[in-house]
């Protein structure tokens, strides 16, 4: 068998914020009822445990006052850059995954210029003029979207290494009057990728993409508050119409993460992990029960998926990466990742976006 290049992470690294938010912390919110505009009667205590039980989302973190999205990328970078042990000189691009760029605490305006990988560049100290940046913005899935330009990248021989980063602050765009607003989080996660010649798979073997842009476009969105009294009535937020989300989730994802397996000569049985988009515990299991059908097969679910929303919220682009590195230090219970594993890594979100990738750890 001739050899090729394949694109395999050589180190991982995550940004965890410091601000732990328990959802007691919404206890004193005045949520509105997106259908009136109004207050809802039910009480904020019924609100919120209706939430846990279907997210099962219990805390979440949220940056410091000091801290924007391309700070939280660089915590994350660093990591993954010491556990690679390689010179940051020797990158050859930085891409950066997100969607608001850098928000500052107490303004709502987004900030994409100069890009996040720009500043992420800077903020590490890299000099060298011949490292590539820019910046994916894809929804939820703008991490693992990147990751499949990096392997492009890498396949083509013209790039040897580079970072692919997942960062986002969430809290700065949740609208507070949108009982949403619980769900969302802020973090940042990275990997180090490099190409290594094989005679035998390994790395990234296949990855298969989706998009739904016509019929979805409203699924995920920026909108006003709820509120009309809202006191800065130019401000947009995060708006998603979630019960249509699972229900589209429900029914593409499993086949696009089957068509990613067939291409890769893999079954869900050769599959020993499955990192997928951290945005709804029971979703995420139903996606996973239902790919389990697809192949007339019983899996256990628990077994192979391991789970970081319950203290992590939904850090959007930040959350395959963060939870990577997360099993890979042992911190997620019942879990781990070694030699010769095949893990598939999917998201989806946006409007509407999935992505599924076939990986074999090295």
């Amino acid at each position: 068998m001739s050899k090729r290049i394949y694109t395999v992470v050589k180190g991982t690294g995550s940004c965890i914020p410091d601000l732990v938010v328990k959802n007691d912390h919404f206890l004193t919110y005045n949520f509105f009822d997106p259908a009136t505009r109004k207050a809802f009667e039910r009480s904020n205590e019924d609100i919120i445990k209706k939430f846990r039980e279907i997210t099962n989302i219990e805390e979440r973190r949220w940056a410091r006052e000091d801290q924007m999205t391309s700070d939280l990328a660089v915590i994350a970078a660093e990591e993954a850059l010491q556990a690679a042990g390689v010179d940051r000189e020797s990158i050859d691009f930085i891409i950066v995954g997100h969607n608001f760029g850098d928000v500052k605490k107490g303004c709502n305006r987004v900030q994409t210029l100069p890009s996040v990988s720009n500043r992420v560049k800077a903020k590490l100290g890299i000099h060298n003029p011949m490292s590539i940046t820019h910046d994916v913005i894809n929804g939820c899935p703008s991490w693992v979207t990147a990751l499949v330009v990096a392997d492009a990248y890498i396949r083509t021989g013209d790039y040897k290494r580079g970072l692919v980063i997942g960062a986002d602050v969430n809290s700065r765009v949740s609208d507070p009057h949108d009982r949403d607003t619980m769900i969302f989080s802020d973090g940042a996660g990275a990997v180090l990728v490099e190409g290594v010649e094989s005679e035998t798979p390994v790395g990234i073997l296949s990855h298969v993409g989706r998009s739904d842009s016509l019929p979805y476009q409203e699924m995920l969105k920026l909108d006003k508050s709820y509120n009309d009294e809202y006191e800065r009535k130019e401000d947009l937020f995060i708006r998603m119409q979630g019960h249509k989300l699972y229900v589209y989730a429900l029914s593409t994802v499993p086949s696009v993460v089957k068509e990613s397996l067939d291409k890769a000569g893999l079954d869900i049985q050769h599959v020993n992990k499955v990192l997928i988009h951290q945005a709804n515990e029971k979703m995420d299991e139903a996606i996973l029960e239902r790919l389990f059908k697809l192949y007339k097969v019983k899996g256990d679910v628990k077994a192979i998926m391991p789970m970081s929303i319950k203290a992590l919220g939904n850090t959007s682009s930040a959350t395959i990466p963060t939870l990577w590195n997360l099993v890979l230090k042992g911190k997620i219970e019942g879990h781990e990742i070694k030699s010769g594993d095949n893990l598939v890594i999917c998201s989806v979100g946006g409007g509407m976006n999935i992505n599924s990738v076939v990986y074999r750890v090295p």
